[in-house]
């Protein structure tokens, strides 16, 4: 660590000479300044916890699918670079930084959202295999699709979603969103278990 000084540490706990969190709990004694994410077959909540307070910033569970820790590294990449081009932040920066990271800090929503709808919008998401149009999601949970859109493109703003275009025949493409899912809810291939 001292030597190479990563701007990430993808750690375990079982480790042949040390624990992992023992590790953990040095670099921050000694106040490194590296991003960790556990990736470990420990299921206990205590090691959990101390990942946790060691500010760890994912804890991935063995065994899990290729896809599962893709995610997991592309969303880090996204969380590096947001907070690499900022000088000095606000509330709102510090959300945002958190929020791409999986973690939703209290907030205020915007003026035109409330929370009841949104967790609707996000579960109606979660059931999904496919990523959806806001014409689908409306027609699932039963609000109207400019509705549908305004919570999808907040998901989306706030790190919560992925925006991907499908191009027809013609026309505009169609936005379809995919919830970027803290726990991982992507079905593991059975070639790519870890």
């Amino acid at each position: 660590m001292d030597r190479l000084e990563p701007d990430l540490l993808v750690l375990d706990i079982y480790l042949p000479d040390l624990s992992g969190l023992a590790v953990l709990h040095e670099l921050r004694r000694r106040q490194t300044a590296v991003d960790v994410i556990m990736v470990t077959a420990a299921r206990d909540v205590e090691s959990l916890r101390a990942a946790m307070a060691g500010g760890a910033l994912r804890y991935i569970v063995k065994p899990f699918n290729f896809a599962r820790f893709s995610e997991t590294l592309q969303t880090y990449q996204r969380f590096a670079g947001r907070r690499s081009v900022l000088a000095e932040v606000d509330q709102a920066d510090v959300d945002r930084l958190y929020a791409t990271m999986g973690f939703t800090p209290e907030q205020s929503l915007p003026k035109n959202l409330n929370p009841p709808t949104l967790e609707l919008v996000v579960r109606c998401l979660q059931e999904q295999a496919d990523p959806a149009s806001a014409l689908e999601v409306a027609e699932r949970t039963g609000i109207s699709r400019g509705t549908a859109r305004r919570y999808l493109e907040y998901l989306e703003t706030q790190g919560r979603a992925v925006l991907e275009l499908r191009y027809g025949a013609a026309g505009r493409p169609e936005h379809r969103y995919r919830l970027v899912d803290r726990l991982g809810a992507h079905p593991p291939l059975e070639s790519e278990t870890c």
